[in-house]
């Protein structure tokens, strides 16, 4: 039956390529309807009670429609997941992805955005509270204009930590002139990609040293698929 397929990581290609490869054949699998469900049967679980060696590592939303393990059709000890609200990056997500790298040797990092993101909606919400607030007293444009030349430090020094990631996020894709709540969904994981690198010295190191592969991708909501992003 297909829920006692196990699949022993061992005989898998190990390259980051062929991790990644692996994964979006999962992804194909669940979003035909056609999942398999490796790695969930009694033998899977007693194969990682000691230890675990997962191929991969993923940064996603906590969004309850996205979970990883399903949308990769994926099975136990398959991925290291860390998910937070807009797959925001904090000291913790920071500790959790580098134990990942240097103790559990991953070979591919995934950050996994995702189409109707509600992070992306509050972003967008507070950035234009900001831009209102700012822009208040304006009497035209130019004074709206001149009002805003430092809304990237407003940013950056607010108090919400949803304004100082995401809102940073939304700023950029408007300087960018991208209007779209995807585009935004897509800046915003391009940006968290840079923010891993800029961040955190292990993650930096195994990307220097091909230990590691680092990539972006949106999972769509309405058609199952994940869509692969290149920056």
């Amino acid at each position: 039956m297909a829920d006692e397929l196990f699949v022993d990581q061992n005989e898998v290609e190990g390259t980051a390529s062929g991790v990644w490869n692996r994964l979006l054949a999962g992804n194909r699998r669940f979003a035909e309807g056609k999942p398999v469900h490796p790695n969930r049967s009694a033998e899977a679980r007693e194969a990682v009670i000691d230890a675990h060696e997962p191929d991969a590592a993923i940064l996603s939303c906590s969004d309850a429609r996205v979970s990883p393990d399903i949308i990769f059709d994926a099975g136990i000890g398959d991925l290291f997941t860390v998910r937070t609200a807009g797959h925001i990056v904090d000291d913790a997500v920071l500790a959790s992805l580098e134990y990942a790298v240097s103790s559990l040797g991953v070979r591919l990092l995934v950050v996994l955005g995702h189409q109707n993101c509600g992070a992306i909606k509050q972003g967008v919400k507070e950035y234009e509270n900001l831009l209102h607030e700012m822009t208040a007293d304006a009497e035209d444009s130019l004074m709206a204009a001149d009002s805003i030349t430092d809304l990237d430090e407003r940013i950056a020094e607010a108090e919400s930590i949803m304004l100082r990631t995401v809102g940073f996020s939304i700023w950029q894709a408007h300087e960018s002139e991208l209007e779209s709540n995807e585009d935004f969904e897509r800046v915003h994981i391009a940006r968290t990609i840079e923010e891993l690198v800029d961040r955190s010295d292990v993650i930096r190191q195994a990307l220097a040293e091909d230990r590691l592969m680092l990539v972006g991708a949106r999972y769509q909501l309405d058609s199952g698929k994940v869509e692969v992003l290149s920056f």
